[in-house]
């Protein structure tokens, strides 16, 4: 065979691997900082993948991405987490600095957050009760607080479920949840 034959199928071998190496939902960060504090969220990124209506609709609203859990993860896999190094009020309740789990309550119309101190797993624990692995395991006992987010429709469809901080200043931000068509937001107070 010819060097650049060998190259070439070299090339095209690599990119499958890397392909076939890449995580279904890949983590994803954001953060906000405001007086030299930090603000962050970790959490897994699923895609559409041609899901048109990924929430659903009447009864069967937020199954699809619950997955059987009581409320969804924000996200995929692992539980979504949020840090704080500075005191933030959401919903009217003040929260400590610390890292929470998140959550969130899926109606039609009307989503909650949830900030919880439900302890993440690093890997699926099946009989452990005290620890979580996305929102398998739930339970509303270890909840902080629960805030209404504010919904909404984009024009257009993000792929790819981001969350993040927007609209951040010295006094307060929101943290936006957006997928699909479907925007929601959370006000949080910087204390």
């Amino acid at each position: 065979m010819k060097r650049t034959t060998l190259i070439a199928l070299s090339t095209v071998f690599a990119s499958v691997a890397l392909a076939e190496e890449r995580p279904a939902s890949p983590r994803g960060q954001s953060a906000a900082q405001v007086s030299g504090k930090w603000l962050d969220v970790d959490y897994g990124r699923p895609l559409l993948r041609g899901r048109a209506d990924i929430f659903g609709a009447g009864a069967d609203y937020g199954k699809q991405v619950n997955a059987g859990a009581p409320v969804w993860r924000a996200g995929a896999n692992q539980t979504t987490r949020l840090k704080t190094e500075m005191p933030i009020v959401v919903g009217g309740k003040k929260v400590a600095p610390g890292a929470y789990s998140v959550f969130v309550d899926l109606k039609a119309g009307a989503w909650t957050l949830i900030l919880s101190t439900q302890p993440p797993a690093e890997n699926y624990p099946p009989k452990d009760k005290t620890t979580i692995w996305g929102a398998y395991g739930y339970d509303p006992k270890f909840d902080v607080v629960r805030a209404p987010m504010t919904l909404g429709k984009s024009d257009v469809s993000v792929e790819q479920l981001l969350i993040d901080f927007v609209d951040v200043t010295p006094k307060a931000a929101k943290l936006r949840i957006s997928w699909g068509t479907v925007v929601a937001l959370a006000p949080i107070q910087f204390d």
